[in-house]
């Protein structure tokens, strides 16, 4: 039996200056728009202190749960342990820099109340509207791409660090994904579309938060990895 109606999970790695004032944030957004909530903070490893901050703000507040990892996991662990720790029937993620407009929170929760089983924001719609670097851009727009073209995905931007979904569906699925970092939410949204469940993209403000976790090429070249052993999978399905 599910305590709250949402449960929204912040993953955060070295995110010490900004945690506090995250969950606060976030906090008062859900008060507007949920009967109940939780908040977890599933941090990766930090080693700036983040997991004193969240430890303390989980003994304040009833609703903030802090699941602390000793080592990194990656966001994908991570993100999967706190959903399989949370209560909510309508569960989702935010990026902890909160580079989404905490205005499109009301629509990324009514989604799944009006029947999706996913949703997620997308910086890639004629409609969006996006401030970030060059490059950073360039970056996305070619992954997305190719996640189209070889994965038969309809979306157009498989990264945003803001999406939810419907519980029994969302659990459906997660023992399916073997990504365990960033190509972790791709994956998941790839596989729901296969499976037939609705998902909804709809556009959003977008700001770029500042410092990121990205490795420009690193991850990029790791992500590209995983559509080519995504596709692989699908050819022999």
């Amino acid at each position: 039996m599910h305590i709250v109606e949402v449960s929204i999970v912040l993953p955060a790695y070295n995110e010490a200056k900004r945690i506090e004032e995250t969950v606060e944030r976030t906090a008062a957004a859900l008060r507007e728009i949920a009967s109940s909530f939780e908040i977890i903070i599933a941090e990766d490893g930090s080693i700036d202190g983040t997991d004193k901050i969240c430890e303390s703000l989980a003994r304040k507040y009833n609703f903030v749960m802090h699941l602390h990892s000793e080592k990194r996991q990656g966001r994908g662990r991570a993100l999967n342990r706190a959903f399989k720790e949370s209560k909510g029937e309508i569960l989702g993620y935010i990026d902890v820099d909160l580079a989404t407009d905490m205005n499109h929170l009301k629509e990324l929760i009514q989604s799944i109340r009006d029947g999706y089983d996913f949703a997620t924001g997308s910086r890639m719609l004629p409609e969006s509207n996006v401030k970030r670097p060059l490059k950073r851009g360039f970056a996305s727009k070619g992954f997305n791409y190719l996640t189209r073209l070889m994965l038969g995905s309809k979306l157009y931007d498989h990264q945003c660090g803001f999406k939810s979904f419907r519980r029994e569906t969302m659990f459906a699925l997660m023992d399916e994904i073997k990504d365990t970092h960033w190509f972790w939410d791709t994956e998941l949204f790839v596989r729901a579309q296969r499976a037939g469940y609705r998902v909804k993209e709809f556009p959003v403000v977008w700001k770029h938060g500042g410092t990121t976790k990205v490795n420009l090429v690193k991850d990029v070249f790791g992500m590209g990895s995983q559509i080519f052993r995504l596709w692989y999978e699908f050819l022999w399905d």
